[in-house]
């Protein structure tokens, strides 16, 4: 039986519920970027497939893996999403716990009641007639409030389920992933078709990389490194200031001159990009140096135009071979590290964003042998 003090303690219950922000409403779910992710991920390996028989497989191959970075990073940023919904969905599951316990109790009752008994009330007929009044007033709100919390429920069953499903389909990326990097590599190495503005000398090399302690000076000397002479270019990419992608999909870890933990400064800037990422060239070029150098590990001197140099270090592999002129996008090698398994993935899914990216690309760039700020170059906005 339905008594008046019960009631009483609903009416705050439904003002609440009146008030409440409809979140599910108000925000894109978490579990439709999951699925969205999942999409890129399958529409990556519908185009591995078709990579293999294209005439420019160096391009195809490229923007396949890119692709694979960019579905394997909206999956990663999709379950983090999900992990934060559930987590909330929970804590605002346990916290109403008692009030969820007390709306269960009393809806049972209002359905299991027989009708003349909901009429009963101690004061006499006008009293039952209040209590008939207020039962009609409260119960839309309470069933509105059950069905916020059938919502819930059914949510978290869903991103639960998301969750498991990720898996394999994490798994299948991974995998994926990786063949269309191994692809790429052989793609390039048998690749023949590039001009050349000259052919570098490896005694010379040799030779300039043991006579220099420093990266200017190596630089200064680049031309020594060519068997023979540097065919001249009437190459300009000055339009493209400020606005040339990164060579990495990374975060910026340290700007131009910024001094480190060691309170080194460096004329570069330093980027945060996951494991075996693939680095492209920002812009069309010629490849003025690749391989080992000082205490940098493997970097790659790119010469966009005459008296210019984008110089990229930290590289785990890479690609070409000095004196050949690439397009704009072409790899020119992979960061390092272990790609994580799935498993990692699904563990670290609800810490957040960039505790994955943990290598690092060094830029720098150099007009008439003079570093400038690369932030007047690159635009460092559109890392992802």
């Amino acid at each position: 039986m339905i008594r008046t003090a019960p009631g009483l303690l609903l009416l705050p219950l439904l003002l609440a519920l009146t008030l409440a922000p409809l979140q599910l409403m108000a925000q894109q779910q978490p579990a439709e970027a999951a699925r969205a992710a999942a999409q890129e991920l399958e529409a990556a390996t519908l185009q591995l497939e078709a990579a293999e028989s294209a005439r420019d497989r160096v391009k195809a191959l490229t923007q396949t893996v890119r692709a694979y970075e960019a579905g394997l990073g909206a999956m990663r940023e999709g379950l983090r999403r999900v992990a934060r919904r559930e987590t909330l969905l929970l804590s605002q599951l346990n916290a109403r716990e008692d009030e969820v316990s007390e709306l269960l109790g009393i809806l049972q009752t209002i359905e299991t009641s027989a009708p003349p008994v909901l009429m009963l009330h101690p004061s006499g007929p006008l009293g039952a007639a209040r209590s008939a009044m207020m039962v009609a007033e409260v119960t839309p709100g309470l069933y509105a409030r059950a069905e916020v919390l059938r919502m819930d429920l059914e949510e978290v069953q869903t991103l639960r389920m998301l969750q498991q499903s990720a898996s394999g389909t994490l798994q299948d990326g991974l995998s994926g992933v990786q063949e269309a990097r191994t692809a790429l590599s052989k793609a390039i190495s048998d690749r023949t078709d590039l001009p050349r503005r000259f052919t570098a000398d490896p005694i010379r090399t040799a030779l300039l990389i043991a006579s220099t302690e420093t990266l200017s000076g190596f630089a200064s000397g680049l031309a020594e490194i060519a068997g023979g002479a540097i065919a001249p270019t009437t190459a300009d990419v000055t339009a493209l200031r400020g606005d040339i992608d990164l060579p990495v999909k990374g975060l910026m870890l340290r700007r131009f001159g910024q001094r480190d933990a060691a309170g080194i400064a460096r004329p570069g800037v330093l980027i945060a990009a996951r494991p075996r990422a693939l680095v492209i060239s920002p812009t069309a070029a010629t490849i003025r140096y690749r391989g080992p150098l000082l205490d940098l590990g493997n970097v790659v001197i790119l010469e966009p135009q005459p008296d210019t140099l984008f110089i990229l270090s930290g590289l785990a592999e890479v690609y070409g071979n000095a004196g050949e002129v690439i397009p704009g996008g072409t790899p020119v090698g992979l960061m390092g590290g272990n790609s994580p398994q799935a498993g990692a993935i699904l563990s670290l899914s609800g810490e957040g964003g960039g505790t994955d990216r943990t290598e690092t690309l060094y830029i720098e760039v150099r007009m008439d042998n003079s570093p400038v700020d690369p932030e007047t170059w690159f635009d460092t906005g559109k890392g992802g």
